[in-house]
């Protein structure tokens, strides 16, 4: 694609991508996939509660034609989604993405308008219009098999975000935090200092007591034979 956009094209594109930065749709993210190309971009839809989809996040790529807005982008899903409006290849039956007689894009629509139409279309599958001939008439039929598979698929292909904590690591982090803190090694020194200090201490009691014990037996001993001498 040509990167010769016409000015008509660079301040369309300039209003729409300040609006969905200041202004999203709700639960839709969209901006380009590279600082240099604003005709290819990338959107981002949050599954809405209540729905198979839910807690999924569901990525797309919008590639703008050079006659933007006069002609629709091209849309596309690139996480896997159970639906029978979008097909294997992401592809998407939607009115708006087609050129009148058989479509209903106009100028006017841009592309917030459109990512928001995507979301309620996910929401609210067309049992009438399906691109999915099987996943069509499971929907129509059998719409507790669908919305079991379209949540599996969900799960398997758009969530992504969620954190997990591995219960060894978890019970790693337990234990440490069972532990008493360590001392400092300041701390055990000034124990051992004072330990030493009360042996220093008991050693040179001992050492007073023996040798007053020492003195009383001589002083016993000298009276003793100055008896005998008498």
């Amino acid at each position: 694609m040509s990167t010769n956009f016409s000015q008509g094209f660079l301040v369309r594109m300039k209003g729409e991508l300040k609006l969905l930065k200041n202004q999203p749709p709700h639960g839709i993210a969209a901006y380009p996939k590279n600082e240099d190309r604003i005709d290819i971009l990338e959107a981002k839809i949050q599954g809405t509660q209540g729905t198979p989809y839910e807690g999924g996040e569901f990525v797309l790529e919008i590639t703008l034609p050079n006659n933007y807005p006069h002609h629709p982008p091209n849309v596309r899903f690139i996480t896997k989604i159970y639906h029978p409006n979008f097909d294997s290849g992401g592809r998407i039956c939607l009115d708006l993405l087609n050129m009148p007689p058989k479509g209903a894009w106009k100028p006017s629509i841009n592309i917030s308008t459109l990512l928001a139409s995507i979301k309620l279309l996910m929401d609210e599958p067309n049992g009438d219009d399906g691109l999915m001939a099987d996943i069509t008439e499971q929907f129509r039929n059998n719409r507790q098999l669908f919305e079991k598979i379209a949540k599996e698929w969900t799960k398997k292909y758009a969530i992504t975000s969620f954190v997990t904590t591995d219960s060894s690591e978890q019970t790693k982090e337990e234990e440490n935090n069972a532990k008493p803190p360590v001392e400092s090694n300041d701390k055990s020194s000034e124990k051992e200092k004072k330990v030493r200090k009360i042996n220093d201490s008991s050693s040179s009691d001992d050492d007073d007591s023996s040798s007053s014990s020492e003195d009383e037996e001589e002083g016993l001993f000298h009276k003793k034979m100055k008896k005998r001498k008498l």
